[in-house]
């Protein structure tokens, strides 16, 4: 591994305290990764966030007391806008999967998950990636499938559909500036322009916008 990298800081937020701390120390053994924070409430990492250099991602649990993980998502992002929000929890039902990804959420993984996929997803997630677990994705995709759309191009220029429908796929920054043919910063300048057109500031809220109005 590159040792020059820079390590992954990341937040947690889990109000189960056995299962935090065993996730936080089990992350921290990771090379590239550090759990430099764990909360039990969302209201106390947004204090966090007003106090202290915000993390690269944060893993929040969608019960909790007060705030629910869903509802902390929107102030997360306004807080920290470069912080990725991934959910880690235990409900796989469709309408938390579709109001999370709805939400700004990047990525959505069960806590029925290996320590080395959460922390593969987390890479990918930084990475500029997906991190839905595959039965996820298409119980996803199933919802947004039956959800009326709307007829709205949103003046996308051709090459910015495109890069869109490298997004829904999962491929990272890297990925799609290799499908194209482009640079990296090519490519990122494209992804912000589609941001900036759809109005969302999240991967997750292009894709779940992209799927919902059949952009791609």
């Amino acid at each position: 591994m590159d040792e020059s990298k820079p390590t992954i800081d990341i937040w947690l937020i889990e109000d189960h305290h056995s299962y935090g701390e065993r996730l936080k120390r089990s992350l921290g053994r990771e090379k590239d990764l550090t759990c430099s924070r764990l909360f039990s409430s969302c209201e106390d990492a947004i204090l966090g966030m007003k106090k202290e250099t915000p993390p690269n991602l944060l893993l929040v649990d969608i019960e909790l007391p007060g705030m629910s993980g869903i509802e902390g998502i929107p102030q997360f992002r306004e807080h920290a806008p470069d912080t990725d929000v991934v959910i880690l929890t235990v409900f796989e039902d469709e309408e938390k999967i579709f109001n999370a990804i709805c939400a700004g959420a990047c990525g959505y993984l069960l806590k029925t998950s290996s320590q080395r996929e959460i922390a593969a997803a987390i890479r990918s997630t930084v990475a500029g990636g997906s991190s839905i677990n595959p039965i996820i994705a298409r119980r996803v995709l199933d919802r947004f499938a039956t959800t009326q759309s709307q007829k709205n191009d949103y003046q996308l220029t051709d090459r910015e559909k495109e890069t869109l429908s490298f997004l829904v796929e999962g491929l990272t920054i890297k990925e799609t500036a290799s499908r194209l043919e482009i640079s990296y910063h090519t490519a990122d300048d494209y992804i912000r322009s589609i941001y900036r057109k759809l109005q969302v500031n999240s991967r997750g809220g292009a894709v779940a916008k992209a799927l919902k109005e059949k952009l791609v």
